[in-house]
């Protein structure tokens, strides 16, 4: 079998939050600049965390500079550990058929299975220990890696390459996510893409913008077997 890397997306993809995120992310600027408005003139859909800050930033006239998104993400994880603590579990959940194929990856020993988010790394743990899986990905391509999508994902296959012990040339690379964003970015790198219409977005629209696949979610016929051998 060809060596894989998968990459999966977070938010929408892997697991639904309630919109944790999206509070811990609103609440920061109320903490920082004292401001409730930074974040509601834009949706967050497939953005990373950083170009969401930046955005929050100049919304309020704030200096948008490396250093001070730095600052105002220091402030972000302690915020979020909150609202992912106090949601219900109704409302915060993983989707169906992501359980089973972790496992089915995790079996095959051509498979690195990691993450493709624009959370940055400390962000995507939180979330993801709340539903009992961040130890499942051994590694991954962050936000804190880089705020443009094409390029966090690229430096999450090099990574997925290395534990696998191959060049990413000789790698089928496999980004599994929600959003046309994450679609474009694993186009942009020469990869596939699996979509889920778990988000905001019909299996259609993801097929549209060129996904390989897409499925209501990962339990349907024919997903598991789309992510692990690509047919």
């Amino acid at each position: 079998m060809r060596p894989t890397v998968l990459l999966f997306d977070i938010d929408g993809t892997l697991v639904t939050t309630g919109g944790a995120g999206r509070r811990a992310l609103e609440r920061v600027f109320e903490v920082v600049y004292q401001r409730e408005d930074a974040c509601r003139g834009f949706r967050f859909d497939g953005m990373t965390d950083r170009a969401i800050v930046r955005n929050g930033l100049r919304a309020i006239g704030a200096p948008d500079s490396d250093a001070e998104i730095d600052r105002v993400l220091g402030h972000y994880v302690a915020l979020l550990e909150e609202e992912v603590r106090r949601m219900e579990d109704s409302r915060y959940f993983l989707h169906r058929g992501m359980r089973e194929v972790l496992d089915a990856a995790q079996e095959r020993p051509h498979c690195a299975v990691g993450l493709g988010t624009g959370n940055i790394r400390e962000g995507a743990r939180v979330k993801l220990e709340r539903v009992g899986i961040y130890h499942r990905f051994g590694f991954g391509g962050f936000g804190c890696d880089h705020e443009d999508r094409p390029t966090l994902i690229r430096i999450g296959a090099e990574r997925g390459a290395r534990a696998l012990g191959v060049p990413l040339s000789e790698c089928r690379v496999v980004v599994i996510g929600d959003t046309p964003k994450d679609v474009a970015a694993a186009l942009a790198i020469g990869g596939e893409c699996v979509g889920v219409g778990t988000g905001s977005f019909r299996p259609s629209e993801l097929i549209a913008c060129g996904a390989k696949w897409a499925f209501d979610d990962l339990s349907q016929p024919g997903a598991l077997r789309a992510v692990l051998e690509g047919r």
